[in-house]
């Protein structure tokens, strides 16, 4: 991506994040229900840090600080780069106001287009400059699922007008992928994070991979064949969260008097069944494969197959865990905290969903949860056959 077309990527990113959040409450932008969900301020904060922090303080001649405790508050997770607030205390923040985030924001954009008005900008700062709007389309998708969540837990299920693209049904049936020596990874010749190299070889023995992902009346007759009772299907920490949590269903699925429904942006709703299935963890997609006689694909076997696949729906958990590939190389300082440091004790997730914002999925793309974790736009592929 050269400089011009940096900075109308600039633009249209940080207009996007906005007109996200266009159609919230004041109040909505504050609340944190539990540790994993960023109030909505919190996320247009900190997506303004990120450039602020990581280009404009090393970078701009002159810049000055929109306020002096900001990084404090709106660092997430970078050692390297000082003292932060605790996640989990991110909603009891009521000041700032949402008023002052929008002008720490265009303080930001004011400054950052002055930065890349300078021809003299190398390569390194220009890659910089896609890093953090890759990472601001990163917290869209987040603002999307913390949206939904905070709207979602509350008793009025209220609905709000964020539009995501039309759900479709799958292809019927299986792909035969043959046994064979494989490549994996980006190649880096257009962006990637660091975590997608390097580009090296895989040996695959034959498989088959469900061209369609699971639907939620799939799901839903697991559920009344007793899924979420029967301990055989479920990994030992995946029955321990069941237990634990009393989960019967998928998050936002609420049962009425014998019919199931789901919250949506448009309210609470009756189960779409042709819809593929959403809300689910690590131990439920596992769960549901072993009761359907097969397994999830390995991350390897996903991006073998996903050229002829229909994939963006739905986060396709696989059975890989968040591991660096070969030759991979952290970058020193604070932004080398952005992926490596994570690895370990999540699993990998291939695709996309509906909420990810459009042009930042690749076949390459590794997302990374615990396998806890329910509130992403997360769901189910089959395959089955050699592993």
């Amino acid at each position: 991506m050269n400089q011009k077309q940096l900075v109308e990527a600039f633009q249209a990113v940080r207009q996007h994040s906005e007109a996200i959040c266009q159609h919230l409450e004041i109040e909505d932008y504050v609340v944190q229900p539990v540790a994993d969900v960023s109030p909505p301020k919190w996320h247009l904060a900190h997506t303004s840090w990120f450039f602020e922090t990581f280009l404009l303080e090393p970078y701009l001649r002159g810049y000055r600080h929109f306020h002096p405790q900001y990084s404090f508050l709106f660092n997430s997770y970078y050692e390297a780069v000082g003292q932060r607030t605790v996640r989990s205390d991110r909603g009891n923040l009521s000041r700032p106001g949402v008023t002052d985030i929008y002008r720490y924001r265009a303080h930001v954009d004011d400054a950052m287009t002055r930065l890349l008005a300078d021809e003299t900008l190398s390569d390194e700062q220009l890659s910089l400059v896609e890093l953090g709007l890759n990472h601001e389309q990163q917290h869209q998708e987040l603002l999307i699922t913390d949206i939904k969540y905070i709207l979602g837990h509350n008793p009025l299920f209220p609905e709000i007008d964020i539009p995501l693209p039309e759900e479709r049904s799958g292809s019927p049936g299986w792909l035969t992928v043959p046994s064979g020596r494989y490549e994996k990874g980006a190649d880096g010749r257009s962006f990637c994070f660091d975590n997608e190299r390097s580009r090296h070889p895989v040996l695959l023995g034959e498989y088959e991979i469900a061209r369609s992902l699971v639907s939620n009346e799939e799901y839903l007759a697991f559920v009344r064949d007793g899924g979420y009772q029967r301990t055989g299907l479920w990994h030992s920490d995946g029955w321990d969260w069941v237990k634990k949590t009393s989960a019967r269903a998928p998050l936002y699925w609420h049962e009425q008097n014998g019919q199931w429904f789901e919250y949506t942006f448009a309210g609470l709703k009756p189960l779409n069944m042709s819809a593929p299935v959403c809300h689910v963890n690590f131990y439920e997609a596992s769960a549901f494969a072993a009761w359907a006689g097969a397994r999830l694909p390995t991350e390897a076997e996903w991006e073998v197959a996903a050229p002829q696949l229909d994939w963006g729906q739905r986060w396709e958990w696989t059975n890989s865990a968040y591991l660096a590939y070969p030759g991979y190389e952290k970058a020193e300082g604070a932004v080398g905290e952005y992926n490596g440091k994570f690895m370990v004790n999540q699993m990998v997730l291939r695709g996309g969903s509906v909420a990810t914002p459009p042009g930042h999925s690749r076949i390459t793309y590794r997302n990374f949860f615990q396998p806890w974790l329910q509130w992403q736009f997360m769901g189910i592929r089959l395959a089955r056959g050699m592993m």
